[in-house]
């Protein structure tokens, strides 16, 4: 329009804005979105409410919220110069040379006002900067909830409801003129303290401990305590207002003078520029590759080896759901690591869809079919599908053995794991890693800094967990990349590199190479052992597995042969001869003496018990056999008698009696109904289809630009609705419609104004009540009147729509310059 009239509210300051402004301010605070606003005066009331207010905070980086926190404590408005002296100070303090900080400050300040400006946090020209209300009721001081500053109230906040005598008496020890005007006591108050020259020389006077009180309140907390009959150092402050009184017991430093001994500063050390993320070791790019792929290989090693423990059906679930303590202690015991890697592994597979519940009525975890699909993929791809599934994860396996706000331990799987912050805290450590020149390991310590630099705790407050979550986040977040095999020796990997930039299927690509190829081959020893050189192509592994015991793992994998391992190959369904046959063509070395022997004679003695369900019984052709066991001490818990020559039954259940005669020496098989001996296939329980957990995110994800211009496009037509200049009623005419409220006209004028409005292609503004019952004012150009029915352009909705004659309140006519 020509104008430069200064915004007078945020709205008016949001309508001057451009579309792709606006666009910027929807994508930045995205739950200003949902619902889209009516208009530019719902989208700046929303933008001004609490809930978003915070959240818009606490996106801020450290310099960005200084700079609002120093806004909180300026003058409301504030010009830009003063708000620029807060951060860098008035120059006349005796301190340290602050020049290189000021002008990284004088740098820095135009981004971040530009940043409080997108996010609609601040408005108003350079010289009449506002902070919005909000904001400044959540970053100013009070007893209750003290500055970020460390600054208290000014002195007219402070010394609101003092008596006048009172304030006579601190102007006439301040060495000021009395006046009976409490107003003016307080102007001339404030002004002493804000005059370099004169509060210096009140300060010159001052006792030493005085001064030393001074310096503990200076930079905050602002309030202390004083005793009925306070010191002589405290009283003198007291007199002069240098100590104001809050409550009987309280004291607190006005904010006037506080400046004045931080020579104008709001904060201790402004931070305009990020922290560096230093270097902790350069190492060679390819060694650091190789040890992230040996790591990769490791976590697919482990994560299959989880899961074989659980293939025939895992470990109940607890009543308020996850995994017990116990049963976490067992998983750390049989992968070899402590519980809470443990915990990673179990939360990794739960993630990766590899890992349930059977959702049976005895509810248990155990694997999905989804873990099937994933065996048969190449290593590269097995590895790709974990790391994908890790980035965006919002559950946190490092919080397993903490406790809850209620104080109740949170369990790996559990209900209570998700951390909304996470995959921004996961994807930000490494895009720092990955600005480090390949090989490259950060310094931890340095990382975390920049890290609360870009996201800091508003008012340095620590989290409701007791520490910054997101400082504990980034260090997991460390631990788990190394583990996975995304760093190798503290450093980002090529691989890892290629996943974040370029996607899977580059990824793979580069860690192909690396990974070490599969053996279809052993090593027998005489000693009952097997020695596997490097992993083992998968058959081989899973036969394996089931004919031996791992001993020991590493860079070589040690098996033993036991006679409890042969009898489960052979309860597997294989045969001696096919037990040899196997060992001779896998081995390198002939078949040990020794391992034949134990073969033979575990399958000689393999099935020449049959159990079966009496509950259960034992059938024997040899009754000597039979004898042997009744007369044993420990079948006395059995409670066995004889059938018949060759059968005893039992009171226990077969599984339970299959057990107890192995661990008593024998080598039974169970058999079915029909006398066939059960084979027991390894691995064969799933869990229905299940799909993996769905991450928790962190408030509304960031729109797209096609959803991004719709909003405004919605937006701009609703303002335009909304405030349109309505042509004034005739004098005695029946419609009214008061500012702000809906038109009210009767059924024949709507009509005919509509059909007007039509045949002439004007706009009018009408009053519309939906099929819920809603309210609103929409501003429409009629097309096409006919059955009851209007076909016209919705302003408000930017798009043709048809409107019922009945649901219309009433219909006004525009002013001429407001179509």
């Amino acid at each position: 329009m020509g104008t430069t009239t200064p915004p007078r509210t945020l709205a008016e300051a949001l309508r001057a804005r451009g579309d792709e402004s606006l666009a910027g301010l929807l994508r930045a605070r995205p739950d200003l979105l949902n619902p889209v606003p009516n208009d530019i005066t719902q989208l700046a009331t929303r933008a001004g409410t609490r809930a978003s207010v915070v959240r818009a905070l606490e996106h801020l980086d450290k310099f960005a919220l200084q700079t609002a926190e120093a806004l909180a404590v300026a003058p409301d408005p504030a010009p830009y110069a003063t708000l620029l002296s807060l951060l860098t100070g008035d120059g006349l303090d005796d301190g340290e040379q602050r020049d290189d900080v000021g002008a990284a400050v004088t740098a820095a300040l135009p981004g971040a006002l530009a940043t409080l400006r997108e996010q609609a946090l601040v408005w108003g020209e350079d010289e009449r900067l506002r902070l919005v209300r909000t904001a400044r009721e959540l970053l100013a001081p009070s007893p209750q909830h003290p500055s970020p500053t460390g600054l208290g109230p000014t002195v007219a906040e402070a010394t609101a409801g003092m008596s006048p005598g009172r304030l006579q008496e601190i102007l006439v020890a301040s060495g000021l003129p009395a006046t009976h005007d409490p107003v003016s006591a307080v102007a001339a108050l404030s002004a002493l303290f804000t005059d370099r020259t004169r509060m210096a020389e009140l300060l010159d006077t001052a006792p030493v401990e005085a001064l030393s009180v001074l310096d503990r309140l200076v930079w905050g907390p602002p309030y202390g305590e004083v005793t009925p009959n306070p010191t002589s150092p405290v009283k003198w402050l007291r007199d002069r207002g240098l100590l104001l009184p809050v409550s009987t017991r309280t004291v607190v430093l006005p904010r006037e003078a506080a400046l004045h001994l931080r020579a104008g500063r709001a904060h201790r050390v402004p931070e305009p520029v990020p922290p560096v993320v230093a270097a902790a070791a350069e190492r060679d790019p390819q060694a650091v590759d190789r040890a992230a792929a040996g790591q990769a290989f490791t976590a697919l090693s482990t994560v299959e080896e989880l899961l074989k423990l659980w293939n025939g059906g895992g470990p109940a679930i607890l009543r308020a759901g996850g995994l017990s303590v116990r049963e976490l202690k067992r998983v750390a015991a049989a992968l070899e690591v402590t519980e809470p890697i443990a915990a990673f592994w179990v939360e990794l597979a739960y993630a990766a869809g590899l890992l349930a519940s059977d959702g049976e009525s005895d509810e248990r975890y155990a694997p999905t079919p989804a873990y099937d699909e994933w065996l048969d993929l190449p290593a590269q791809d097995r590895w790709t599908h974990l790391a994908t599934a890790w980035l965006p994860a919002t559950r946190v396996p490092g919080l397993v053995g903490g406790q809850d706000a209620k104080g109740r331990a949170l369990s790996a799987l559990g209900p209570e794991l998700d951390r909304s912050a996470s995959p921004d805290v996961r994807r930000r450590v490494l895009s720092l890693f990955a600005e480090l020149p390949p090989g490259t390991a950060p310094d931890p310590e340095t990382l975390l800094r920049r890290l609360r630099w870009e996201r800091p705790l508003r008012g340095s407050a620590p989290s409701a967990e007791g520490t910054d979550l997101r400082s504990r986040l980034a260090l997991w977040t460390l631990n788990e990349a190394e583990l996975l095999g995304i760093t190798g020796r503290g450093a980002l990997s090529s691989q890892a590199r290629a996943l974040l930039e370029e996607g899977e299927e580059a990824a793979g690509s580069l860690l192909a190479p690396l990974l070490p190829e599969p053996l279809d081959h052993v090593l027998l020893q005489a000693d009952l052992t097997a020695v596997a050189p490097g992993p083992l192509e998968r058959p081989l592994a899973e036969t394996l597995s089931v004919l031996a015991d791992v001993e020991s793992k590493g860079g070589a994998t040690v098996y033993r042969f036991t006679p409890g391992s042969v009898r489960r190959a052979l309860d597997a369904g294989q045969a001696a001869a096919d037990l040899h046959a196997f060992l001779a063509a896998h081995s390198r070395t002939p078949v040990p003496q020794p391992l034949s022997y134990l073969i033979d004679d575990v399958a000689r003695r393999h099935g020449h018990l049959r159990i079966g369900a009496a509950s259960a019984y034992v059938r024997c052709d040899d009754e000597a056999v039979l004898n042997e066991i009744l007369a044993d001490r420990r079948s006395t818990g059995l409670r066995l008698r004889r059938l018949a020559p060759t059968v005893l039954a039992s009171q226990a259940d077969p599984g339970s009696l299959l057990e107890a005669l192995r661990e008593m020496g024998y080598a039974p098989a169970a058999e079915s109904a029909e006398g066939d001996v059960l084979i027991t296939r390894a691995g064969a329980r799933r869990t229905p289809p299940r799909t993996p957990p769905t991450p928790v995110p962190e408030g509304p994800p960031t729109p797209d630009e096609t959803l991004l211009g719709a909003a405004v496009r919605a937006i701009r037509a609703g303002d335009t609705a909304a405030t349109v200049v309505r042509k004034e009623q005739p004098e005695g005419a029946t419609g009214t419609h008061a500012s702000g409220s809906l038109p009210r006209t009767t059924s024949a004028e709507t009509l005919a104004t509509v059909q007007a409005a039509a045949m002439t292609g004007t706009a009018v503004w009408i009053g519309y009540v939906n099929a819920e019952g809603a309210a609103s004012q929409r501003v429409i150009a009629p097309v096409r009147v006919e059955g009851g029915f209007v076909t016209a352009y919705d302003h408000t909705a930017d798009e043709v729509r048809t409107f019922a004659l009945h649901r219309i309140t009433g219909v006004a006519e525009l002013a001429e310059d407001g179509t």
